[in-house]
């Protein structure tokens, strides 16, 4: 369970790509000449993050590479923030993201499964590792998910700070008033 004074701070959920909202796996192929990449993100996690909408936890994606497939899912849940940085400098951009939005570090929680997403771990508030995750990741966790990466984790994540902070039941009442009015 998520620390419920841990949970009240939090203003901007960061969350890695691959391993994350991904269950790791990459497929890559020719079609008509042109190299594509394929990617399989959980549709729970996208109604997850949906529920933050017009709450008062923004929402950041933040990968060490750049995938034509994550911009793309990125697009269509309306992400605000998504930072693709083939370097591999996960610190570096998201001490930018909190600096350009008046945030400290103890604001954010990011969500994480391996070795890229240890110094940013280390950082943030409220580090949480993805059932999958590696041991290094879980040993700097303050709360780890029954869910892997890419199974529902990020719903998970969603869920638990939701209800935490006492949010939960007016993010669902948000989300129901949007699509059943008449």
């Amino acid at each position: 369970m998520i620390d419920s004074a841990a949970a009240s701070r939090i203003r901007l959920l960061v969350l890695d790509v691959d391993g994350v909202l991904t269950d790791n796996g990459v497929y890559l192929g020719p079609i008509d000449g042109k190299r594509v990449e394929f990617k399989r993100f959980d549709i729970q996690d996208g109604l997850g993050l949906t529920l933050l909408r017009g709450g008062p936890i923004a929402v950041a994606w933040l990968s060490a590479r750049f995938s034509e497939a994550t911009t793309l899912r990125a697009e269509e849940l309306r992400i605000p923030i998504l930072i693709q940085d083939s370097g591999g400098r996960k610190v570096p951009a998201l001490a930018a993201i909190i600096a350009e939005r008046g945030l400290d570090w103890d604001e954010v929680a990011f969500v994480g499964d391996d070795l890229a997403d240890l110094g940013v771990m280390e950082r943030v508030g409220l580090p949480i590792a993805v059932a999958n995750a590696v041991d290094e990741i879980k040993a700097v966790a303050r709360w780890t998910t029954r869910r892997q990466g890419g199974h529902g984790a990020v719903r998970e994540v969603v869920e638990a700070i939701l209800k935490a902070r006492g949010e939960w039941d007016a993010a669902v009442h948000r989300y129901r008033a949007v699509r059943e009015t008449v």
